[in-house]
């Protein structure tokens, strides 16, 4: 099958060798970032999903914190694998922080009290899809990224340092840059264990 958009989907890897080289402008970078997420889908159209997008030097500031947090609890003698990982991703152009508004998904709840355990589920399905959209993307865009899960060790010190509000809620970290070096080979279960198909 030939598609276009399935093209764009096998570009998007994660790329753990990243540079600061980007082969887009900063602000057409972010400007990427935004209208990504902004047609990103939401049930009921709720736009929960939230991103801080971090550059150079508050980039590496926000790796070097969570070192810092996980220096407290990886054991000494493991430290230096997780020191080299938090530095791959420090040598990238920038980071997007992607968060849920939570103010958003008890808004919901309050609206459309048959539907209230549901709307948290569907913020992390919105969310989700919004780092799909953006990873697809900057992939598009010759931009290197991986996604990456510290969070909650790194919720207080990302509110403390940015001043992010306490209802916007850390999901995920997405540390991008220039590709240094071809992604690994992506392997895939068989369709049978994967798929069902009637009719």
């Amino acid at each position: 099958m030939n598609s276009q958009v399935i093209s764009l989907y096998k570009k998007r890897r994660s790329q753990y060798a990243l540079g600061k080289q980007l082969p887009i402008s900063q602000e057409d970078t972010t400007q990427l970032i935004k209208h990504a997420m902004r047609e990103a889908p939401s049930a009921f159209n709720a736009q929960s999903s939230r991103a801080l997008i971090l550059f150079g030097d508050h980039s590496q500031k926000f790796w070097e914190l969570t070192k810092e947090e996980l220096r407290k609890i990886v054991p000494a003698e493991g430290f230096a694998a997780t020191e080299a990982k938090l530095n791959s991703f420090a040598a990238g152009a920038g980071t997007v922080l992607y968060f849920v508004d939570t103010d958003v998904v008890k808004g919901l709840q309050e609206q459309f009290a048959l539907y209230a355990d549901n709307f948290p589920v569907w913020a992390e399905q919105s969310n989700g899809m919004a780092q799909f959209a953006v990873w697809t993307a900057l992939a598009d865009a010759g931009v290197g990224a991986s996604l990456q899960h510290y969070n909650p060790l790194v919720d207080e010190m990302v509110r403390k340092h940015w001043g992010v509000s306490g209802n916007w809620q850390l999901r995920a970290q997405m540390p991008f840059g220039s590709n240094e070096a071809a992604p690994g080979e992506k392997t895939f279960m068989e369709d049978e264990a994967r798929f069902k198909v009637f009719g």
